[in-house]
């Protein structure tokens, strides 16, 4: 037990990884200020151009370790290297902290209390739960992720996360082991996708609120980037999280539900707009008939994409799938028994 953190540690093996890019004026700082009962720190060096590497090299002991990227592999490659590597060594509980100094150890704590207490799976920081923080977020980011939380909710069905852009996260190391690595992202849109496969392992997600620290640096992310590759990769992880979660892994009121108001909001769509075509060409108003047609269909199909929406916000995972959590309820139910 950490008596200065007031939460268990026991002999769980928390790894912390630091992909590095570009951040070798604050590396020491960063790795300098992860609290001693850190079991494991792994730096990532992604094939930054500067002294990263050095600097860290002269920190290497049995608790800091080094993994050299050959080629840049983003900061999605940098994390799976960190987190398969800790996984080898043994590490139980899985954390990413970027190498910019952004992310304060202080948190470190309440990010991993509801790992480890069996209550969640994994655990990421919020900086939209603290009004002082949000006032401190620069206005482009504020923007950009209220805008970008809402279609990530719908992407990955964690309808009860808000700040799907923030680094700073826990991981079990059991729940780790069970997702498909080879959908991970490699680059900027890693949070995003990791998410997206979280949810089709059911594992369960929570926020943690906290600030965020910010220097005045630029960011590394273009706005270009952003508006031009994220909406297309959010789509098609939508899509592959629809297809595995409701029609190839089960089967339920909700694919009922989608596919029903699909085909019925499609087919009033086209035949309204053919039929609307029709009469702007031959200047003849469609009938009253045409026109239920057309808008019966929308309207039905609309109410029943709506309720396959609202058992999608209800279908938010929330029983964890660690072993640890697996393990509280089994005693917690021995408990109950004994009563």
């Amino acid at each position: 037990m950490n008596s200065n953190n007031s939460i268990q540690i026991g002999d769980e093996k928390i790894c912390v990884v630091i992909p590095a890019y570009r951040v070798a004026s604050r590396i020491e700082a960063v790795i300098q200020g992860i609290p001693t009962w850190i079991w494991k720190i792994i730096v990532v060096d992604d094939k930054s151009p500067d002294d990263l590497a050095d600097r860290v090299e002269l920190l290497c002991n049995d608790r800091v370790e080094l993994i050299r990227h050959e080629e840049n592999k983003g900061v999605g490659g940098a994390v799976m290297s960190g987190f398969s590597r800790a996984v080898e060594l043994g590490a139980t509980i899985l954390v990413k902290m970027d190498g910019d100094g952004q992310m304060d150890p202080v948190y470190l704590p309440e990010l991993l209390k509801p790992i480890l207490c069996g209550h969640a799976d994994f655990a990421k920081g919020n900086r939209f739960g603290l009004l002082e923080s949000i006032s401190r977020m620069p206005l482009h980011r504020r923007i950009g992720n209220l805008s970008w939380s809402f279609l990530t909710k719908a992407g990955s069905g964690y309808w009860n996360l808000f700040d799907p852009n923030n680094g700073y996260l826990a991981l079990d190391a059991d729940v780790y082991r069970r997702l498909e690595l080879t959908f991970l992202h490699p680059r900027y849109f890693f949070e995003t996708s990791l998410l997206v496969e979280l949810n089709l392992v059911r594992a369960v997600a929570v926020e943690v609120p906290m600030p965020a620290i910010y220097a005045g640096e630029p960011s590394s992310l273009s706005v270009l980037i952003v508006l031009t590759t994220f909406p297309g990769l959010l789509i098609s992880k939508f899509f592959r999280r629809i297809w595995l979660q409701y029609f190839a892994m089960n089967f339920s009121v909700g694919t009922i539900f989608l596919t029903l108001g699909s085909v019925m909001s499609l087919f009033g769509a086209i035949w309204g707009a053919v039929w609307w075509r029709n009469s702007i060409i031959t200047g003849t108003p469609a009938t009253s008939g045409t026109v239920m047609v057309a808008s019966l269909p929308l309207i039905l199909g609309f109410q029943m994409l709506l309720q396959a929406l609202t058992l999608d916000v209800q279908g938010v995972p929330k029983d964890p799938q660690s072993d640890r959590a697996a393990n509280r309820r089994y005693f917690n139910s021995r408990l109950n028994e004994n009563r």
